[in-house]
């Protein structure tokens, strides 16, 4: 069931560019299947772009939604929740992981403070501009947020994604900071998939196997507790979110609704990309994988959305980061489709 505010169907990639990519993947000059995942992924990015053959990504645009976690007050990580905003001043410097990283590949970085816990006026106001609220219910005792917060979050994100595509972006990555991040990721992986929360629940930053077990326990209470609701995807994000997931949500169905592709990074993108295919039935499609994360729900949630990432490194950083890092391996297989010679002029010439 979805929000009468929500985006509604969205429109499929185009057929025609991902036949006629697939014909030309057909007749390169190489064995049938050789280019392997590097010749759908390609096939992909026609059908996302509507363009045989694919046209390079030259403006891709990372945004990191930040926020606090009532849970992380809890016992769930193995990290105190004032690490967030430590970390948001990392991106802002260049000293974080994704910051590294989108600088070596030429990805712009924004960050934005949607439910961090911190006072204002403490970080730059263009980060803090779109704020919803300082942290989250603890999720196993409360909801997260208000049904409005969750309303307005959603806005955010489409309304951050339309900046960027309006800008002129080509391929979008959603990023996360929160500390405790994990557990409300899980849950609403597990709400999505008809799940326990023992089949989703991972070691999120390294926790030790008695705070693992607790976890466990606090999601299991979390879905008890919002029961029947996370039928309804709006719902879900309220009773189980938070303000930096929910914006998430907003900001992938907006994508998928504008026709720009997406590439997922972690289980948290990953859970945000289940919600919102439910909220906007068929975003799925504009959607890659960028990298596989060792927690268990991101396996279970890529598997539903029918997604093969590209890059299995071992990574759990987040922060967007194994997307970054997979970047090239997309910008590889558009260029094989490009600019690879075609079987019928080799035997010509």
């Amino acid at each position: 069931m979805t929000r009468p505010d929500a985006p509604g169907r969205v429109a499929c990639p185009s057929d025609r560019a991902r036949t006629l990519a697939a014909e030309r993947l057909a007749g390169l000059a190489t064995p049938a299947g050789a280019l392997g995942r590097l010749g759908e992924t390609a096939v992909w990015l026609s059908a996302v772009q509507d363009a045989c053959p694919p046209r390079p990504l030259e403006d891709v645009r990372v945004v990191v939604f930040a926020g606090d976690h009532g849970v992380t007050s809890h016992g769930v990580s193995a990290y105190p929740k004032e690490i967030t905003a430590l970390m948001v001043r990392q991106f802002l410097s260049g000293g974080a992981g994704v910051a590294v990283l989108a600088r070596q590949h030429g990805a712009a970085l924004r960050v934005l403070d949607l439910g961090v816990d911190i006072d204002p006026g403490v970080l730059p106001a263009e980060v803090s501009t779109h704020k919803i609220r300082r942290g989250s219910g603890a999720i196993h005792l409360e909801d997260a947020l208000s049904t409005d917060e969750t309303r307005r979050a959603l806005a955010v994100g489409a309304d951050v994604a339309a900046e960027e595509i309006a800008s002129g972006a080509d391929l979008l990555i959603p990023g996360d900071m929160g500390i405790g991040n994990t557990t409300p990721s899980a849950a609403l992986i597990a709400a999505s998939l008809g799940l326990d929360a023992r089949d989703v629940t991972g070691r999120g930053s390294g926790v030790d196997e008695a705070t693992l077990a607790h976890k466990e326990q606090v999601v299991a209470q979390a879905l008890v507790r919002a029961g029947e609701r996370v039928s309804d995807p709006v719902e879900r994000l309220t009773a189980l979110g938070s303000a930096d997931l929910a914006a998430q949500v907003g900001f992938l169905a907006e994508a998928a609704r504008r026709g720009v592709p997406v590439l997922l990074d972690g289980v948290i993108s990953v859970a945000c990309a289940l919600v919102a295919e439910d909220y906007a039935p068929g975003s799925a499609a504009w959607f890659a994988a960028g990298h596989r994360s060792p927690e268990p729900a991101q396996a279970l949630a890529l598997s539903k959305l029918g997604l093969e990432p590209l890059l299995d490194l071992g990574m759990r950083l987040g922060e967007g980061s194994g997307a970054v890092a997979a970047l090239p391996v997309l910008r590889s297989a558009g260029a094989l489709l490009t600019d690879m010679s075609l079987l019928a002029d080799v035997l010509g010439s």
